[in-house]
């Protein structure tokens, strides 16, 4: 469940991104090619950031499994 809030939360990083980018270049079109570069190195910059947070969400939802199951054979 952790690891799905936080693919959400990346999700709505790069979303967030490409609006603010889309309003951007919508609004000075002769710096559109700019813009959109800085918006393609913001969003891959989300996703590194959110490596991370996504590891150890990853790591606790399987180290929460595990422990279910062991609790579940020595029943």
């Amino acid at each position: 469940m952790r690891v799905l809030i936080e693919v959400l939360h990346i999700v709505a990083g790069l979303i967030a991104a490409w609006i603010i980018a889309s309003l951007a270049a919508w609004s000075y079109r002769r710096a559109t090619h700019d813009i959109w570069l800085v918006a393609y190195v913001a969003m891959v910059a989300v996703v590194a950031m959110g490596i991370g947070p996504l590891r150890r969400a990853y790591a606790e939802d399987r180290a929460r499994l595990n422990g279910h199951k062991e609790a579940a054979r020595d029943d």
